[in-house]
């Protein structure tokens, strides 16, 4: 299976807890190419802000 991570944005609800919301995926370059990542969107995050996290183990890839 490839590396990827997934993008996420992070959400403050009306209980003050952070919650992340995933908005796409994130694939590492092969090294020596001469970009680093391609991202993926899905969405678009209101807040502008997005934070990648490794896959849990039970996460599929999305492909399209």
């Amino acid at each position: 299976m490839a590396k990827y991570y997934t993008v996420t944005t992070p959400d403050t609800g009306k209980d003050g807890k952070t919650r992340f919301h995933k908005v796409g995926v994130a694939f590492p370059q092969n090294e020596g190419a001469k970009s680093f990542m391609t991202i993926q969107l899905f969405a678009n995050p209101v807040n502008g802000e997005l934070v990648l996290f490794e896959p849990k183990a039970d996460d599929e890839p999305v492909v399209e």
